[in-house]
């Protein structure tokens, strides 16, 4: 791929991720399941892990008050909480979800999954297959590989700087 034909392409992601994310926002606020869509991706992020508030922060590209903010909400909503760290260490605070956030997510994920089912539905076989391929590469790209499993027995994504096929 050329240069001008990979900034073509990132233009296009640009454009067709946040449509295809705020196509599912508002259906999901509409339904009231939804709040605010930010709190969704937060959950998910926080479904694998417990994460501090600053990593939550440089993770989104938000300040520390905004995460702060978006988390006291999310509190308030029961769907996450405030532990303390496995050291003890006052200065830093965990958050971790919480079973109602689970269940939030959850509920929050069938619903996406619901409208962009009707929404793909009526794509024939060839049109479903390039699509398929396209997110296959996505993935490629942009999901980091797993580590091997560590003594806890947990894995944990490796960061890469690129992905060359």
């Amino acid at each position: 791929m050329t240069r001008d034909q990979a900034r073509d392409t990132a233009r296009d992601i640009l454009e067709i991720i946040p449509l295809v994310m705020r196509t599912v926002a508002a259906e999901l606020r509409a339904a009231g399941e939804l709040p605010a869509p930010a709190h969704f991706g937060l959950l998910s992020m926080l479904s694998t892990r417990a994460r501090s508030l600053t990593d939550l922060a440089s993770l989104q590209g938000v300040s520390l008050p905004t995460m702060s903010s978006s988390i006291s909400a999310m509190v308030e909503r029961g769907w996450v909480r405030r532990a303390a760290t496995p050291q003890d260490d006052r200065r830093v605070v965990m958050i971790e979800v919480t079973s109602t956030g689970r269940a939030a997510l959850e509920r929050v994920s069938r619903a996406a999954e619901g409208h962009l089912a009707e929404v793909l539905a009526p794509l024939d076989v060839p049109a479903r297959r390039r699509l398929i391929g396209g997110l296959g590469v996505l993935r490629k790209v942009f999901a980091p590989p797993l580590s091997p499993v560590s003594r806890k027995g947990q894995r944990t994504p490796i960061r890469r700087r690129s992905y060359v096929p």
